[in-house]
C-alpha cells in the first residue's frame, strides 16, 4: 500500500525545485520538473561517444599494420590468391595453396610460442630540429624463461612526417635475464610538437614473417622545432621608449635609473627613496629622484592566416617558410640588448616575450614550433592585442603571408600610434590587393628564396 502512496521520480525531482519568485519570498515548492528534464536533455547532448568500428576491420587494421612484416604481407596474399584453387582438386593450385598455408600456420604458432616478455628503458631527447637525425638507446631484458630471437622496435600509427630509419635493427638472441641494446632513430621533416605512439619491441622469429610481443613503451612528446638560416645582417629601425616596470621587466640587464635631483617628500612615497643628509640640512624630508628607464622594444608579428584548403603533406610552403624566418629574426635580434616580443595567432593567441636574459632563444623556438595554421581571419585578435602594447614598442616587423585590408589594418594601426614599420611578405603568387605608395620599406620574399638559405640580410 506504501508503494501508491511514494512519490514517483519526476514527483521529487519536483518538490525540490523553486521558482524564482519562490526562493525570494519563501513560498511554496514548485513541482514543475520541466527544468530538470532540459538539462539532461543537454547533458546528454554534450556527451560525444566514440565511433563504433567492427572488431573484423580493427582486427584487420592489426594485422597490417603490426602483426605482418612485408615478407608476411606478401605470404598472406599468396595464400588468398592460390585459395581459389580449392574449388576442384582438378587444378594443381591447390596443392600450393596447401603448402602456403601450412607453413603460414607453422609460422603463426611458433611466433605465439616464442613471444618475448620484455622490460625496455630509455627515451628520445626533448627537442629537435626539424630534417636532423635523432638517435636513443633502448636497452632490452628479456624476462621470460625461454630465449628471445630477433629482437626488433616498431610503431604502430608513427606520424607521416617522421621517418623511421631503424626499422630493421636487430638482437639475434637475449638469453633469460639477459639485456641488449637497441639504437632508436626517427628523422623528423617537419616542426610540430608530436605525441608519439607507444614503442613496441617485438620478435619477428621464425623467418621474418610476423612479429609477436605484447610490451608496449611509452615515450615523452617529440618538439620538433623550425628550420632556419642566421642572418648576416637585420636593419631595424630603432629608439627608444618608456617601458612601464623598469629594471624588472628588463632583467639583470638594462639601463640603471638615472639619479636626477632631490625634491620635497609627498606623503605615501617608498622611504628607500627619502635623502637623510638633506632633510637634516633643511629640516624636512627629501626624496631622492630618479629619470625612469628608456631602451629598445621590438614587436615581431607572425602572420599564420591561409584560407581553407587541404594541407600538403610538408604543410604549407608559405608558411613554413615565413616561421623559418622569424626564427631567423628572433636568433638575429637575441644578440642585441632588444626586448622582443612575439606575436603569433593560430588556433589560439600567442603572446611571448623574449630578450634581456627574460627568455632563451631556445623558448622562442618551441613556440614556433607549436604554432599551426589558422583558416578564420586571426588580425581581429592579433591587432588589439598589439594595440594595447603599442605605447611601448619601438619598432614592428610584421612577416605577413599576403596583403589585404585586414593586413592593411594592422599595419596602419602601427604607424598611427607612432612605432616604426617593417614589412615582410612571404609569397609566391602576386598579394591579393596592390600595396599603398606611402609604405616606406617592403620586403618581397618567396618560399624557394628562404627555404634555401638565399636570404642573408633585412
Amino acid at each position: 500500500m506504501w508503494l501508491t502512496e511514494r512519490p514517483g521520480k519526476s514527483a521529487l525531482r519536483g518538490s525540490t525545485k523553486r521558482t524564482k519568485h519562490q526562493q525570494g519570498s519563501g513560498h511554496a515548492m514548485t513541482d514543475n520538473p520541466q527544468p530538470f528534464e532540459k538539462a539532461k536533455r543537454q547533458r546528454r547532448r554534450k556527451v560525444v561517444r566514440p565511433k563504433y568500428v567492427p572488431f573484423t576491420v580493427r582486427y584487420a587494421r592489426y594485422l597490417w599494420r603490426y602483426k605482418l612484416t612485408p615478407a608476411g604481407r606478401f605470404l598472406f596474399w599468396s595464400v588468398l590468391f592460390t585459395s581459389a584453387g580449392l574449388a576442384t582438386v582438378a587444378i594443381p593450385v591447390y596443392q600450393i595453396f596447401c603448402t602456403l598455408f601450412s607453413a603460414y600456420l607453422v609460422v603463426w604458432l611458433t611466433n605465439l610460442l616464442y613471444r618475448p616478455k620484455l622490460h625496455v628503458k630509455g627515451d628520445l631527447p626533448g627537442r629537435v630540429t626539424a630534417g636532423d637525425l635523432i638517435t636513443a638507446e633502448i636497452e632490452l631484458t628479456n624476462q621470460s624463461w625461454r630465449p628471445a630471437y630477433d629482437l626488433m622496435l616498431w610503431f604502430i600509427g608513427l606520424q607521416k612526417s617522421i621517418q623511421f630509419e631503424s626499422a630493421f635493427s636487430a638482437i639475434p638472441r637475449l638469453a633469460p635475464g639477459q639485456s641488449g641494446t637497441l639504437s632508436l632513430e626517427l628523422r623528423p621533416m617537419r616542426r610540430g610538437v608530436y605525441k608519439l605512439p607507444y614503442l613496441r619491441p617485438h620478435s619477428t622469429f621464425p623467418f621474418n614473417l610476423m612479429r609477436s610481443g605484447s610490451t608496449q613503451f611509452p615515450l615523452k612528446p617529440l618538439i620538433v622545432l623550425p628550420q632556419f638560416h642566421v642572418l648576416q645582417s637585420i636593419d631595424v629601425p630603432v629608439g627608444l621608449r618608456y617601458q612601464p616596470g623598469g629594471v624588472a621587466l628588463s632583467s639583470n640587464v638594462g639601463e640603471s635609473p638615472e639619479y636626477i635631483g632631490n625634491r620635497d617628500y609627498v606623503p605615501g612615497e617608498p622611504v628607500r627613496h627619502l635623502d637623510f643628509r638633506s632633510w637634516a640640512r633643511l629640516a624636512r624630508p627629501v626624496v631622492r629622484e630618479f629619470q625612469e628607464e628608456y631602451y629598445c622594444r621590438i614587436a615581431l608579428i607572425l602572420d599564420t592566416w591561409i584560407p581553407k584548403r587541404r594541407m600538403p603533406r610538408d604543410g604549407f610552403p608559405e608558411l613554413e617558410s615565413a616561421i623559418s624566418l622569424s626564427a631567423s629574426i628572433a636568433d638575429s635580434l637575441s644578440a642585441t640588448e632588444h626586448l622582443i616580443d612575439i606575436f603569433a595567432a593560430g588556433p589560439e593567441l600567442y603572446v611571448f616575450r623574449a630578450g634581456r636574459q627574460l627568455a632563451h632563444f631556445d623558448n622562442v623556438l618551441e613556440i614556433l614550433a607549436s604554432v599551426a595554421s589558422c583558416e578564420k581571419d586571426p588580425f581581429e585578435k592579433v591587432t588589439p592585442a598589439v594595440a594595447d602594447e603599442l605605447t611601448s614598442i619601438t619598432t614592428a616587423i610584421c612577416v605577413l603571408l599576403d596583403w589585404d585590408n585586414s593586413r592593411e589594418e594592422l599595419a596602419r594601426t602601427i604607424i598611427e600610434a607612432g612605432c616604426q614599420l617593417k614589412l615582410i611578405i612571404v609569397r609566391e603568387a602576386a598579394v591579393s590587393k596592390p600595396l599603398p605608395d606611402d609604405l616606406d620599406e617592403v620586403i618581397l620574399l618567396t618560399p624557394q628564396q628562404i627555404q634555401h638559405g638565399g636570404v642573408e640580410s633585412l
